[in-house]
């Protein structure tokens, strides 16, 4: 009658220690399991190599992987060092022909050389070296290999698996935290340093493309001296994939021809292998390359790796070009909002203004340097604002830069900015003045006041139109219109030498010569109703009218301050004056007959100094207005007599017998 059978795997003959290949076979088993369990290669392998080097009777046991070069590297091993001789011979050998080598050597000598299946990950042959071994140490040998072979695979293939899902959870964070950045720079440094980690790569690097220039600018470049590197866009790997807008994976980087070694030499760093992928915005055009550099694990970059990479660029072009609009807008915002409140306008009737507004009008569209010359207060900068409003670069920046107000060793950092430690107080990365304006238009007014040294330094600038930063080796392109401002005799400046004449004639391409208020008389009203218009609306009152005798005192005055003075009186007697109607009596204590009085204090003096100086002229005023009677005055300033004098005594006034 039949009957069944029934066997555990623990009965199997085969499986049995006492089994010729009992424990081979429970080893192999083990091996397996422990692979598909394995979280990381060095933890699975570290426990693997001891059981195999016990179950083979060898003293010393590797994992060894081919280089270029030729050359053998070994990536694991388990055993005393002084057995650790790499017989490349053998090596080379069991790996061409496909099969397990054993050499007996002299002083009882034995090695190993087993090769993996092709296409295994991680090393290439299982090699051994020991003092004695069975005879049949090729057989078990590679049947060992080829089982190590399948759990290698096997712990690949789960890593991969596990490193497909860490991407994917990494690339959702990641662009959360896009979306978030503030600036480019430490957005393209998380960018990279996130690539880094998520391919195990040495480094990585993102190239944008400045076609202008015909190159492109590494950020960051890791190792670099500046953390930015500016290269041919036509060279290289970075040049290949810009060319064909293809991904490019490279095993051996000094093998390729297409490889540009140049870099490698100025950094001293070795580039193994790489791999490089166009960065794409979002309507897919082709904004520069993203590249990783040197695989940490010893196997060349997979397709996975491109995918990945691909994926990180295309986030890393969207969340720039959205961080460039953004700050364009705003910028654009700060400008308007800047346009409104200042009123660039150029008001006046005579023929010289309107000659200078049809002569901005053709300026306005060029790049040519102007140079703006005229005496303080006749509307420099108000000019320089319509050059720029008015042409192309109205939507960038428009900068201004008082060169008077700058010594020569601040004036490097301010135009040209620092790199963090260039000096003591340089804590952080600052960008100067020409980063700023980069798209729009930088205004240097007082010209005539920097120093040589900053003289020469414009120049290099101006000629070369790059910069460098305080403390940093990298140039930086700049895109900036230059104009410039001074009240000095520059042709005069020039021959006695206190003017460079190259920079003279590079910034003069086209001069402006403004004339002073007292020879325009026929813009004064105008301008006096303009300004008192948009003051009275910043007071929040009635516009305000201007008498008669009050417009014939207007136009009498000499106006050494030019239409800043007109400008402040108007601003002072729209919040102060108390009627709807500016009347003479309004002026006077203002407008002095001998025309001094309506100067200003110097900007220079600040304001402490300047409110001072402003008190002392005030009080002189009204006392000169009430014939030198102090009660009089006192009652015209809202002051006690006695209270009238002690100010004049804390203001240093000689007519009390004070020290000025």
């Amino acid at each position: 009658m039949a009957a069944t059978e029934w066997k555990t795997v623990q009965q199997v003959s085969l499986l049995s220690p006492s089994s010729a290949c009992g424990t081979l076979l429970q080893l192999s088993g083990k091996l397996l399991s422990d692979a598909v369990k394995a979280t990381q290669f060095e933890v699975f392998i570290r426990s693997a190599l001891p059981e195999i080097a016990s179950e083979l009777s060898v003293q010393w046991i590797g994992l060894a992987q081919r280089v270029p070069g030729p050359n053998w590297e070994v990536v694991a091993e388990h055993g005393p060092q002084g057995m650790a001789t790499k017989s490349v011979a053998l090596w080379d050998g069991a790996l061409e022909r496909d099969a397990a080598g054993v050499y007996r050597a002299e002083q009882n000598r034995i090695y190993g050389a087993f090769p993996l299946t092709a296409g295994t990950p991680f090393a290439h042959l299982l090699v051994t070296a020991g003092r004695h071994a069975d005879e049949d140490l090729a057989d078990s040998g590679l049947l060992l290999a080829r089982t190590l072979s399948m759990a290698l695979s096997l712990l690949d293939h789960e890593l991969q698996s596990r490193r497909q899902v860490e991407r994917l959870r990494s690339t959702l964070d990641i662009a959360s935290r896009l979306s978030m950045a503030e600036d480019a720079a430490p957005l393209l440094e998380l960018i990279a340093h996130e690539a880094t980690r998520l391919l195990n790569c040495d480094r990585s690097s993102i190239f944008l493309w400045d076609r202008e220039r015909g190159e492109v600018e590494a950020r960051p470049a890791l190792g670099v001296k500046g953390a930015s590197l500016r290269i041919p866009a036509g060279e290289g790997i970075v040049g290949e994939t810009l060319r064909t807008g293809k991904a490019i994976c490279v095993d051996d980087a000094y093998e390729d021809s297409r490889f540009n070694q140049e870099v490698d030499r100025k950094s001293g760093y070795r580039t193994r292998n790489l791999i490089c992928v166009p960065l794409r915005d979002a309507q897919g055009q082709l904004v520069g390359a993203f590249e990783g550099i040197n695989s940490n694990d010893n196997r060349p970059f997979s397709e996975d790796d491109v995918e990945c990479l691909t994926q990180l660029g295309t986030q890393a072009a969207v969340a720039l070009r959205n961080l460039q609009e953004r700050d364009l807008l705003h910028r654009s915002h700060s400008q308007l909002a800047e346009r409104v409140t200042k009123g660039v306008m150029i008001i006046g009737e005579s023929m010289a203004i309107s000659a200078l507004r049809d002569t901005i009008k053709r300026l306005a569209s060029t790049d040519l340097p102007v140079l703006v010359l005229g005496e303080s207060g006749t509307g420099k900068e108000v000019v320089a604002q319509s050059l720029h409003y008015e042409g192309n670069r109205a939507n960038c920046p428009f900068v201004a830069v008082n060169c008077a107000a700058l010594t020569e060793s601040l004036l490097e950092s301010e135009l040209f900015g620092h790199e963090r430690g260039a000096f003591t107080d340089a804590r952080d990365m600052r960008q100067g003045k020409f980063e700023l304006a980069n798209g729009g238009t930088l205004f240097l007014d007082e010209i005539g006041d920097m120093s040589p040294g900053g003289q020469a330094k414009l120049l290099r600038v101006l000629e070369q139109k790059v910069i460098t930063r305080v403390g940093g080796s990298q140039t930086i392109p700049i895109n900036v219109r230059i104009i410039a401002a001074t009240n000095a005799n520059l042709a005069e400046a020039v021959r006695a030498r206190k003017f460079r004449e190259d920079l003279y004639y590079r910034l003069g391409v086209v001069t402006l010569d403004l004339p002073p208020l007292r020879e325009r008389p026929e813009d004064i009203l105008p301008l006096a109703e303009f300004f008192l218009k948009r003051f009275a609306t910043q007071a929040r009152r009635p516009q305000l009218q201007l008498s008669s005798e009050a417009r014939r005192r207007l136009q009498s005055h000499t106006w050494p301050g030019n239409v800043r003075e007109l400008r402040n009186l108007m601003e002072r007697i729209a919040f102060l004056c108390p009627g709807d109607r500016v009347e003479v009596d309004d002026l006077a204590f203002i407008l002095s007959p001998d025309g001094d009085s309506g100067r200003l204090p110097a900007l220079e003096l600040g304001l402490e100094n300047a409110t001072r100086e402003f008190q002392r002229d005030f009080i002189r005023r009204s006392v000169r207005q009430v014939n030198d009677n102090m009660t009089d005055a006192a009652r015209l300033l809202g002051l006690h007599r006695s209270n009238l004098y002690r100010k004049m005594k804390q203001l240093e006034m000689k007519e009390v017998g004070g020290t000025e």
